[in-house]
């Protein structure tokens, strides 16, 4: 007589989930369809496959239970980040980049579980687009801060969708772009002619009603303009090594600098009003180094104008250091030398500081390259010591809508981002970063000077288009151009996240509605969306299994 507990009546046994071959193919297409949206971004800039890359993840988990939706966001996460993300491994090998992969499908895979639940809706590709700006929300700020890289948004800076930025931000950036893929996924699940007709109209809708909202963005036509110079001095070595070099680092920019300013008193080119040095610029820290001070100065005074330096700054104590922009004034300002700064608000976890740090030595020995964690600095990022109110956004601080957005309300008229994109190399990093920056011009509708150590340096107009850009990778360079400036701001500069919280609180509430749904069965039907039944395919399942589970629903 078996002593083995019986299965309470109504219940069937927990199944391991054993994917049959129709389960496979769907993995494998989940994988395809992330792949697909890697292509959406820089440096390939296919901005429809976003769209595409979308739909196809809409098709592959429609009709699934949660838990294979899972599984199948696990592989679409794969497919988009480990290709997108894979510059990391320049910086700190191949084990960190799959371990932040691994990190970053999981938000994926936690909205595809969901996915099914919303299929039940009328509306579900509205449901859908949603839920896409609430799984960003949360991966931009946890955990240490989030990693927003990868956010749908960041592929549309050559795509209509790109001014919905001046009205909601990047987080409704991002409902337009999934609003257009899942209308899409739509498009071929219709089973009639003319609702086919109807979604494929709606999903152009989305694009043009896109491209007509540039007439909200500020006109920034008018007669106010500022000569700004970004000085790209280069760096002598790639990847973590170039630091060991730093003095010829910040020698590469005062030489440049000085060109600048031969062709200014030849004649040549106009006198900037602000000159811009990158972030690492002078890796020495010059309000401790006469040495350094003094060469700075030199080109300052050269120059004649204020630069806008990079540098790190030693301590606060033996084990810290902040990154910082210093504003350098010419011997002829009422107060020479260095004055404001702005300290970088969010160091980046694992590159500029090490959360965790004897854990963290477990997974790479690398960990120790960053031999002193860097502190973060308060406030708001502008800087007035400038000819006009400057915001200062250093490096991978242009990925975060509140660091952005805090600057322009303020008053900042220019938004700068100072990077050093030297340590990945010729990576896809530094394009991708560019795109960020022009999607922010477009949303704040203010000029961004993009300088770089080693490129890529932009000088782009409030309508996100490139006025000056650097050539080639690891060459040194100077942009020089007269910008348009506007105290004006757009409705995404003023309501700040205020969209991004009402479209997760339209997630939250589609997915409460979909469960809710699925706990209402009308006799003889299973619920939308469950009409593939339990862990694989119906078909995969034995005819008398699914005889079982059909009668069970119908009770």
């Amino acid at each position: 007589m078996s002593t083995e507990p019986a299965e309470p009546a109504g219940r069937t046994p927990p199944r391991r989930w054993r994917p049959g071959p129709a389960q496979s193919r769907r993995l494998l297409l989940a994988a395809v369809s992330g792949l697909a949206g890697t292509f959406a971004f820089p440096p390939f800039g296919i901005w429809p496959l976003a769209m595409v890359s979308i739909a196809g993840l809409c098709l592959v988990t429609r009709g699934q239970r949660c838990r294979n939706a899972a599984w199948l966001g696990l592989a679409y996460g794969a497919g988009l980040f480990g290709p997108m993300l894979h510059w990391t491994s320049t910086y700190v090998g191949a084990l960190p980049w799959l371990i932040l992969v691994f990190a970053e499908t999981w938000y994926v895979a936690a909205l595809a579980a969901v996915l099914p639940l919303v299929f039940r809706l009328q509306w579900w590709p509205v449901a859908v687009a949603a839920l896409w700006t609430t799984e960003e929300a949360i991966r931009d700020r946890l955990p240490f801060g989030g990693f927003p890289w990868g956010r749908w948004a960041f592929s549309q800076a050559e795509s209509p969708l790109k001014w919905f930025a001046a009205v909601g931000g990047a987080p409704l950036v991002t409902f337009a772009v999934a609003l257009s893929g899942s209308m899409l996924a739509g498009l071929l699940l219709r089973p009639r002619p003319l609702e086919r007709v109807a979604a494929g109209m709606a999903a152009c809708l989305v694009v043009v009603l896109g491209s007509g909202l540039s007439v909200l963005s500020p006109d920034t036509s008018g007669d106010r303009t500022l000569t700004v110079a970004a000085i790209q001095g280069n760096v002598p070595d790639r990847g973590l090594d170039f630091d060991a070099r730093r003095r010829q680092v910040l020698d590469n920019h005062v030489a440049q600098t000085l060109r600048l300013a031969a062709q200014v008193r030849a004649g040549t080119v106009p006198k900037p009003d602000l000159v811009l040095w990158p972030e690492n610029a002078s890796d020495i820290d010059p309000t401790d180094n006469p040495d350094a001070a003094a060469v700075i100065q030199q080109a300052t005074d050269a120059v004649g104008a204020p630069i806008l330096v990079g540098a790190i700054l030693d301590g606060p104590g033996r084990a810290h250091v902040t990154n910082a922009g210093l504003v350098w004034q010419p011997s002829t300002a009422a107060h020479p030398g260095p004055g404001q700064r702005y300290v970088k608000r969010h160091p980046v976890p694992f590159g500029e500081y090490i959360p965790l740090r004897s854990l963290a030595r477990k997974v790479s020995s690398k960990v120790d390259l960053v031999r002193y964690d860097m502190l973060a600095g308060h406030g708001n990022g502008l800087l007035t010591e400038t000819p006009v109110p400057v915001g200062d956004v250093i490096c991978f601080e242009v990925a975060y809508d509140n660091l952005v957005n805090s600057s322009v309300r303020a008053g900042a008229q220019l938004l700068v981002i100072q990077t050093n994109n030297a340590t990945f190399g010729h990576s896809s990093e530094t394009y991708q970063q560019l795109a960020m920056a022009r999607l922010r011009a477009v949303e704040h509708a203010r000029t961004v000077v993009q300088v770089a150590t080693s490129g890529k340096s932009a000088i782009i107009d409030p309508s996100g288009r490139t006025l000056a850009e650097s050539g080639r990778l690891f060459t040194a360079d100077t942009l020089l151009a007269r910008v348009p400036l506007d105290r004006r701001t757009t409705l995404a500069t003023r309501t700040g996240a205020a969209a991004e919280w009402l479209l997760v609180a339209l997630g939250g509430l589609a997915v409460l509605i979909g469960g809710l749904a699925g706990r209402v069965r009308r006799p003889g039907r299973r619920p939308a969306g469950d009409d593939q039944a339990g862990d694989g395919q119906a078909g995969d399942r034995p005819p008398a299994e699914q005889a079982i589970e059909l009668s069970r629903a119908g009770e």
